[in-house]
């Protein structure tokens, strides 16, 4: 959050002041307000008291006025003679001496003297007086609280009663509220229907009615809290006897909480400006600390920066505490550091051997002449390898092979004091020549340098005979890259020791492009996954019928951004990456097809499928062939190498022994191309033999080949197996397999590979053919 130590640890320190002083302020706050709510509560229920007294002396002070005028002899006379006039005076004269805001006569039969009956509701009242015979509390008279007090009027029996009454206004309410020590809100409340109301207009009747109708459901005496828009405050109901009984009345004092805290409001401001001032004080001095302690650790880190990037890092703080020694063991490192960083360098660069520049310095050097280039000039790179690398370490041992290694570049120094030396493998050395462009003309210089240098090595007393070959490449400012130029001098090397030749200049043709290649394989699961991979097939012509009886299956796949690419090419590294079995199934599967297809249209031919020799040792791929054959019906011939038993012969032989036993017939491919040998020809269960190409393509021309085809024919015939031909590409090679006795033919003058369609159409026109040629001979013979 913060990136620099001083402000962290400002910010610190301010804040932990700040939070104490807040728990300091809050704790002071919460004791002025719960000490000052303790009080007002006790205020209020003291006032209460109060109120319950003055509320007894004024309601006998009531009683005592009605009782007099009850009892007065001219008074109930008059009552009793119905002298309105007389009645009206008396009771006047009496609310006048005694101040009462209300007197008046309520007669037995509802009449009503001294007041306005229209402003009193007579049947309620009249039932109170009637229910109770001194009734007494407040009731509602022209909208307003009162308390009355009632005294029956005797003349001899009851002919009324005199009621007096004060009103609870305003002028009421503040003569009590005068009486608290504390500045009160006193009003009374009634309710009407369901909704509790005053007389005082300015009231926050709401809230405040919500709170009396509690505290009168809960018939509580303690006082209640009121959370209002404009404040808190403490409100004490004190519930009121009622004329009637029935309609609730209530006293309510009120105090407001900002009163009570307003003693106080100097000491929280006092509060609140020393902590300002301390805070301010805090941070001041946070800021001046950390500033001392932030310094020299900005000037560690500054100098650490530098050093990161490799440039020299000094820290001058002077002072003994920890900082200090802290800088003085930075600089000490930063010492040591400097030193070892040019033995590692040293190191880096070094072969720990033969001390050769490295693989590491070699680059940096190509770099470095690159970029020293004129236009149209090269880097020319040699990878000079030591041949027949085991025997040799094998032979003289590690240290002496070292040392050879460290003789040689003496000799390539000799012989070109410009040239730069190095060591990238163990049995290879890099030579980076004076040359500026690699040309034709520079391969015989090489090689008559490579006599020189491939000259006998005596270490100790013996003499070494060197054998070397060298892979060149070179380079532009600007094309390759330092390590992708010394790839390509290495693989030059390879190119020159598999082509025989002791100097080879990198051959991207050759080469070709292994990274796309290796993409081949998932993109080729994809084809099979897609059924982007198909199968042509190639006829095989019956030499004693001249019927096609069969047909050889070759898959082919339309890459869909190279075109259609070489099965040789994607075949075989699915078998050095193991994707072979995936791609067999996909022949497999695609065959049977094919196969139930043809037999759909009349043509009921065995299908050969190339089975590779990694799959021959592997029972798991055998078990899966033999039940799709079985479960499809298939007429398969599986056609392997012979040499495909040799890894594993006996593992493979028990897979062609299950293959022989599941009826799936098997053909021997390309006999006499590689190491064939009448021992494994001896022991392997086959059905057919096939005569690779080589021989028969120059059938006619060479005797010699000739003389073996008519000998494996005879060989293949003696051992029970039938004998396929392929690459019959004329006439007169077909008539001379005849001659020799051959079953099957198979090649170019037969039929080209084709797909599945054409296949249909090609057996079509043979099976016409083969219609009109018993009719050609008839009319013939006529």
């Amino acid at each position: 959050m913060f990136r620099r130590l001083q402000t962290k640890l400002t910010v610190l320190y301010a804040g932990l002041f700040a939070l104490a002083l807040s728990l300091v302020a809050v704790s002071v706050y919460l004791t002025i307000a719960n000490n000052a709510q303790q009080q007002v509560r006790r205020e209020l229920t003291a006032t209460g008291t109060v109120f319950d007294s003055v509320w007894a002396l004024r309601t006998q002070r009531l009683r005592d006025g009605a009782d007099l005028l009850a009892r007065d002899f001219g008074f109930r006379a008059a009552v009793a003679t119905r002298d309105a006039p007389t009645v009206e005076s008396a009771v006047t004269n009496l609310r006048q001496r005694m101040g009462l805001d209300l007197a008046f006569l309520v007669g037995v039969d509802g009449d009503v003297v001294g007041v306005d009956p229209a402003k009193v509701d007579i049947d309620k009242l009249w039932s109170a007086l009637d229910h109770e015979e001194r009734a007494q509390g407040v009731f509602i008279v022209d909208g307003a609280p009162y308390q009355l007090i009632s005294a029956p009027v005797m003349s001899p029996n009851l002919t009324g009663w005199i009621v007096f009454g004060a009103r609870l206004d305003d002028r009421e309410m503040t003569a009590l509220e005068r009486l608290s020590a504390i500045r009160l809100d006193a009003q009374v409340f009634d309710r009407r229907g369901e909704t509790w109301v005053t007389t005082d207009k300015t009231a926050d009747t709401g809230a405040l009615g919500a709170v009396v109708a509690t505290a009168m459901r809960q018939a509580t005496a303690e006082p209640a809290r009121l959370r209002t828009a404009t404040g808190d405050s403490l409100v004490l109901v004190k519930r009121l006897m009622t004329l009637d009984g029935q309609t609730p009345a209530a006293l309510v004092l009120r105090y407001p909480m900002a009163l009570a805290l307003a003693p106080y409001q100097p000491l929280m401001a006092a509060v609140i400006i020393a902590g300002l001032i301390g805070a301010a004080l805090v941070v001041a001095a946070s800021w001046a600390l950390s500033r001392d302690i932030a310094r020299p650790i900005t000037a560690l880190e500054a100098a650490a920066r530098r050093l990161r990037h490799g440039e020299a890092a000094h820290v001058d703080v002077r002072s003994s505490d920890e900082i200090g020694r802290l800088s003085d063991s930075f600089n000490l490192m930063a010492a040591e550091i400097r030193e070892r960083e040019v033995r590692i360098t040293e190191l880096a660069l070094r072969d720990a051997e033969t001390g050769l520049p490295n693989h590491l310095a070699m680059e940096r050097e190509i770099e470095a002449r690159m970029a020293r280039l004129a236009p149209g000039q090269q880097v020319v790179v040699a990878a000079l390898g030591l041949d027949r690398f085991t025997v040799l370490r094998s032979a003289i041992g590690y240290a002496l092979f070292t040392q050879l290694v460290r003789e040689i570049g003496a000799r390539i120094q000799v012989l070109d004091p410009e040239a730069v030396v190095g060591r990238l493998t163990t049995s290879t050395l890099c030579v980076i020549s004076r040359l500026t462009a690699l040309t034709d003309e520079v391969v015989p210089v090489v090689e008559r340098a490579l006599v020189d240098l491939a000259a006998p090595v005596r270490l100790g007393n013996e003499l070494v005979d060197v054998h070397m070959s060298n892979g060149l490449a070179a380079a532009e400012a600007g094309g390759l890259d330092a390590p992708r130029l010394i790839e390509q001098a290495m693989i030059a090397l390879d190119q020159a020791r598999a082509c025989g030749r002791k100097v080879a200049i990198f051959d991207p043709v050759a080469y070709g492009d292994p990274a796309g290649n290796l993409s081949l394989m998932s993109e080729m699961l994809q084809g099979v996954a897609t059924g982007a991979l198909f199968l042509h097939h190639q006829p095989k012509l019956d030499l004693r019928t001249g019927a096609i009886t069969g047909v050889e299956a070759l898959v082919r796949w339309n890459h869909p951004a190279r075109g259609l690419l070489r099965p040789d090419l994607f075949v075989g590294m699915a078998e050095e990456t193991g994707h072979i079995r995936a791609l067999t199934d996909c022949v497999i599967d695609r065959a049977i097809l094919d196969q139930r297809a043809l037999r759909d249209l009349g043509h009921d031919l065995t299908i050969s499928i190339n089975i590779s020799g990694r799959l021959i040792d592997d029972a798991e791929f055998a078990d899966r062939a033999i039940e799709k054959v079985a479960a499809s019906g298939a007429r398969f011939c599986f056609e392997i190498t012979e040499t495909a038993v040799i890894g594993n012969p006996d593992v493979a032989l028990g897979v062609l022994a299950k293959l022989n036993a599941a009826g799936i017939p098997v053909s021997i491919d390309d006999y006499g191309s590689g190491l064939s040998s009448l021992a494994y020809l001896k022991q392997i269960n086959a059905d057919e033999l096939k005569i690779d190409k080589a021989f028969v393509l120059s059938l006619e021309n060479d005797t010699k080949d000739a003389l073996l085809v008519k000998s494996t024919i005879d060989l293949a015939h003696s051992l029970g197996l039938k004998v396929t031909a392929e690459g019959v590409e004329s006439r007169e090679a077909l008539a001379m397999l005849q001659m020799m006795g051959c079953d099957l033919a198979q090649g170019y003058h037969i039929a080209k590979p084709m797909a599945l369609e054409a296949l249909v159409a090609f057996l079509g026109e043979q099976r016409l053919a083969e219609a009109s040629a018993p009719a050609k001979a008839r009319r013939k013979a006529r």
